[in-house]
């Protein structure tokens, strides 16, 4: 989970009142287990005008240029690592670039993420050639000797970051300007080239249960957004299926684990852990992990509805920041954390004007941030 630095942190004013939310039926579960939530009521479509009432793309943007020469100076030597744990970090600058390509349509944003990831893939080395890795295969990959891992593949760490970086992917196939410029076309062929056979398929064949659907939940959406992701792009049929069960798999298994919130009967509540539905729950900054999947399985029509993502949203503004700034640590409304939501969270503001409104008044504002805002706002003013 990303740090707080007040080198890429900027303070905005004070929180306001917003909420979202819908209502559910239940089932009574006994013991430190909280009630299962069905069929939420969908929310009301939000008018134009109320979607014109947020800040538009060009306020968001000047904020995240306030950062975009930090970012290179930053980025630019964790794209050239060769240890994963340092692409683990790169991943929120590339999520922050595609958000802001995505909001402007304007191709330096763009090239900075293709940069940095084309330099992460460079940096490369067959498993073979890493000399404490636990695989030694034919595989290209990386190491990390930090975080206690002691030079071994980390499949945590390259998914953290192949969720953005096949993001990236599919944002440049579904822009036909991108897609059908030959220089953009070269890059994009080659990238997928490597997601699929050097980050999905070897990591697959190593063992899925252990190393794609994993023991928590934040840790198997990263895997299914690369599924869902490589599933759009793939050009071969066995591929795709294979994608597509694997994103299929972790979306039932989620669904599974929702129940109605003990503090807000509006909102989602979710263990991390696998067939638990005991509280505290979900931890609410790697929280922000399964929110990434979901918000973008959900405009690509995959598994999660409207009514979802008020509930999800309900979570967001009435239980994890019931407001100021009051920030939760748990989705069960308990314990206290920083407010960090760049990484998933904020994404929610592009399906009500009322969340999105909510965030703007957030205290703790970094370049993902900002770049989210900025898609979001695009998205809502339409």
């Amino acid at each position: 989970m990303r740090s707080l630095s007040r080198r890429n942190l900027l303070l905005l004013g004070a929180g306001a009142l917003a909420a979202a939310g819908t209502a559910a039926a239940h089932t009574a579960v006994s013991g430190h287990e909280v009630p299962e939530i069905r069929d939420p009521m969908p929310a009301a479509a939000p008018s134009k005008q109320d979607r014109l009432k947020v800040k538009p793309v060009s306020h968001w943007a000047a904020v995240f240029q306030k950062s975009w020469d930090y970012q290179y100076r930053h980025g630019l030597p964790l794209s050239r690592s060769a240890d994963s744990r340092d692409h683990y970090d790169l991943s929120y600058d590339v999520d922050s670039c595609v958000a802001m390509f995505r909001a402007t349509d304007q191709r330096r944003y763009l090239d900075r993420a293709l940069t940095f990831t084309e330099n992460v893939v460079a940096s490369a080395k067959p498993s073979a050639a890493l000399p404490q890795s636990g695989f030694s295969d034919r595989y290209r990959g990386w190491a990390s000797s930090k975080s206690g891992e002691h030079g071994d593949e980390v499949p945590l760490y390259e998914s953290y970051f192949w969720r953005y970086a096949t993001t990236l992917l599919t944002t440049m196939r579904e822009n036909p300007g991108v897609f059908g410029d030959g220089g953009y076309r070269a890059r994009y062929d080659k990238l997928l080239a490597f997601a699929e056979v050097d980050i999905f398929e070897k990591w697959y064949a190593r063992g899925a249960d252990d190393t794609i659907y994993r023991e928590r939940t934040h840790m198997a959406a990263h895997w299914a957004l690369i599924a869902l992701n490589l599933a759009r792009l793939t050009g071969d049929a066995g591929r795709k299926s294979r994608y597509t069960t694997v994103a299929d798999t972790i979306a039932t298994r989620l669904r599974g684990q929702l129940r109605r919130n003990p503090a807000d009967a509006r909102a989602y509540f979710w263990s991390d852990v696998w067939e638990s539905a005991k509280r505290p729950g979900q931890d609410v900054g790697h929280g922000n992990g399964v929110m990434a999947y979901v918000v973008e399985a959900r405009d690509r029509g995959s598994w999660w509805t409207d009514a979802d993502m008020a509930a999800f949203a309900a979570l967001l503004v009435t239980v994890a920041w019931p407001g100021g700034t009051t920030y939760r640590a748990f989705v069960d409304g308990t314990g206290s954390d920083n407010g960090w939501f760049a990484d998933g969270w904020v994404k929610l503001g592009r399906y009500d004007p009322a969340v999105q409104l909510r965030l703007e008044k957030h205290q703790v504002v970094n370049d993902q941030f900002a770049a989210n805002m900025a898609l979001n706002a695009r998205l809502l003013r339409g």
